[in-house]
Order: structure tokens, then sequence, then C-alpha cells
């Protein structure tokens, strides 16, 4: 995977080991339709990288010119859940396009969801991080037109609860080259299984195609099921004839947001943004609803007490939606709504111990009376009664 390059200024003669004279090609992390994507040296800027090779087919969609312009501008928007273009160009030697990003601690979401949905939590946060990319390119006039897991990188986080967070990568670079592209000419991007109508339909891309795309993905995350499974043309001409089938078990907010990011014309999707604070608002909800579960655990225990049912019945608490019994157990972070709960059943606990107690101990002995005196007249007995007075508690 390693090509001449330009000379070397910083040796002075031409280096055949390096990508464009600059990148040291090393292990393969993941390969396309059209294309392939490398761990790489940058030796000029001395840091680790993501190369990502295309095929020479895949070359010349759009004209030099354009494509200039086009990498200028995704390399000037930055942001945490996206992946960051570091350089783009051509290799000299074999003409083939490459483009230099940001290397991510983790795996793709394709990768991730061969073992499964996603939890509830995990799938709202990535609705969250991703609708937010898209939110900031959007606002930059750049559309992505390819959203899809496999261009979903999750970022490895460092403390509990998150697990990761989610990257989007390769945004916009369908005007240097498309990995599944219906037409020779490019005319059609993206792939197929996550085109929105419009794009079907030949119209050019905006927005709402994207959001169409992320609506789709979570819905697999969810399901483990993609909505148009079936070879290119099936998948793109079957969302002309059907909506994708949100099944009503996630719940009736999944269900309502879902079904409005996948409608059929663009008009009635929701915004980027608003996407964005939608997951984030579930997020929240199904965390809290996993608090309350924990906490209507921690109740039911202490109702089986005998102890502590003499002192106060136990509290009754409906079951918690299957949200909150999707989220894979994991605790989550104390809030002020689980504190008032645990001190409740703390409560109770502490009233019916404190009961038991008193109800089992013995009373106290009372305290014996001081023995009386044989009584003596004149001055003794005076003394001695002054003494009694002064020793009797």
């Amino acid at each position: 995977m390693t090509s001449p390059g330009p000379v070397d200024t910083a040796r002075g003669a031409a280096d055949e080991s390096l990508l464009d004279g600059r990148y040291r090609v090393g292990p393969l992390l993941g390969r396309g339709g059209m294309a392939v994507v490398h761990r790489a040296d940058d030796v000029v800027l001395g840091r680790t990288v993501a190369v990502k090779l295309f095929d020479a087919q895949a070359s010349g969609i759009d004209d030099a010119q354009r494509r200039e312009s086009e990498i200028a501008l995704l390399a000037s928007v930055t942001h945490a859940n996206l992946v960051t273009l570091y350089d783009a160009g051509t290799d000299a030697a074999t003409g083939r396009e490459y483009i230099a990003m940001e290397l991510v601690d983790g795996v793709d979401l394709a990768t991730e969801l061969q073992g499964g949905p996603l939890a509830a939590d995990d799938a709202a946060r990535l609705l969250t991080d991703i609708g937010e990319a898209l939110h900031v390119i959007h606002g930059q006039g750049i559309v992505h037109r390819d959203v899809k897991p496999a261009n979903v990188l999750l970022d490895r986080t460092a403390l509990p609860p998150r697990r990761w967070h989610a990257k989007l990568a390769d945004f916009g670079i369908a005007r240097l080259a498309d990995s599944s592209r219906v037409t020779s000419t490019g005319a059609l991007v993206g792939t197929a299984a996550f085109l929105s109508p419009e794009q079907v339909r030949g119209e050019v891309p905006g927005p709402p195609s994207d959001v169409y795309a992320l609506g789709l993905v979570v819905l697999e995350s969810l399901t483990g099921t993609r909505a148009y499974p079936g070879d290119a043309l099936e998948s793109a001409a079957a969302r002309l004839q059907r909506d994708p089938v949100v099944p009503d078990e996630l719940g009736a907010e999944w269900v309502a947001l879902l079904r409005s990011m996948t409608a059929r014309e663009a008009a009635g999707r929701p915004s980027a943004a608003d996407v964005a604070q939608a997951g984030a608002a579930l997020a929240s909800s199904i965390a809290d609803l996993a608090d309350l579960a924990d906490a209507s655990s921690d109740l039911a225990d202490a109702s089986a007490d005998p102890i502590a049912t003499r002192a106060l019945p136990p509290i009754e608490v409906d079951d918690p939606p299957a949200a909150a019994r999707s989220a894979r157990g994991r605790r989550r972070k104390q809030n002020p709504r689980r504190i008032v709960w645990a001190a409740v059943a703390a409560t109770v606990i502490v009233i019916g111990v404190a009961s038991a107690l008193a109800l089992s101990l013995p009373a106290p002995e009372a305290t014996p009376a001081a023995p009386a005196l044989p009584t003596i007249e004149g001055d003794l007995g005076v003394h001695l009664e002054h003494l009694m007075d002064t020793v009797t508690p």
C-alpha cells in the first residue's frame, strides 16, 4: 500500500517508502467497497493518523478546483463528535486519492452491532452525538450524504458510565470519491440501505437526507435489523413504496421520533439540532427510569424485612418501562430523585429496628431505695442526717 512520492525536502531525495512523500502506511484498519483505511505515521508532524486510500477507479468524480475548495471547508470544521480531517490529496505516482484523518481509539458502529442491538441509553447518546455533529456541518453548508454505521466511530472513554462517544467520519467526502455510488458519473451517491427517498429520485440531497439516514442508523441500532435489506436496487426502491417499520415495543417516544426522522417527504423531518435535543432528553429520561428501578428494588428489599414492616407498610412502585430494563443493568450516578427514595428506605429501616429493640429489651430495674437508718437523738443524729443528705443522689 505504499508508493513513491514527491521529493522529501527534509532528506533532499524522493522517499519511495512514503505515501505522497509524507505518510508511512501501516496495518490495515478497514475495507470498504472502493477504499481501504490504514493506520499510518505522519513523518512531517510526528503523529499517528488514519489514511483512507481510494481505488483508482474512484477518482475523478469532481473537478480539481471544486474538490480543493471542499477539502478546505471540511478541514475548517472541528467538533468533538466529528472525526477531524487533517489532509487530502492524490499520490503523484499512482494517481490514487487519499485522505488523512484523526485516528479514533475504538471500533465503528457496524462492528459494534455485530454483537447485537445497542441498549436504549446507548442508542439515545448515539443519536445525540451524531445529531450534534450533523448540526455543525449543516451550519457550514455541508451535507454528509453517506451516514451509515461504518461511518460512525465509537471513541473509547476513560470514565464510566459512558463506554464511548460517537464520532461521524468521512463527512462530505462523497464529492471526492464514493464507495457505493449507483452510477459511474456520481449522480447518485451514498450507501443504498441508508439513502433518502429524494436521493433515490435523483434529487440534490440536503440536510434532511442526513437526518433520514441517521434515523435508519438508530433504528437498526435499537432493533438489530436493517430497515431496507437486499441488493442496492431493491433496497433503494423499497423506501419509495413504504416507510420503515418502527416497532411499537420501542416505546411511544422512540416511535414518534424515528417516524418523523424517516418521513418520506423531506419537509416533514426534524432538523439535526432538534434530533440532538430529543436524543439528550431520551437519554436523561432513561437514566431517571433506571434510577427509579434501582430505588424500587432497594425498597422491595426493605419491605421484605418484618421488623421494618411493623413500623411502616411497604411503598408500592409501578414496574418501570422496558426502556429502563434494557439499559444493561449499569448503575448510574446518583441524582436528587434517587437520594430522596433512598432516604425514605433508610428511614423505614431505622424506625423498624428502633421499634424492635424497644419491644425486645427488658424494662430497666428500679433504683433501690436508700436503707433506713435508726433514729438517733442528739448531736450525733443531726450529723448522721446531714451525711445522708450529702451522699443520697
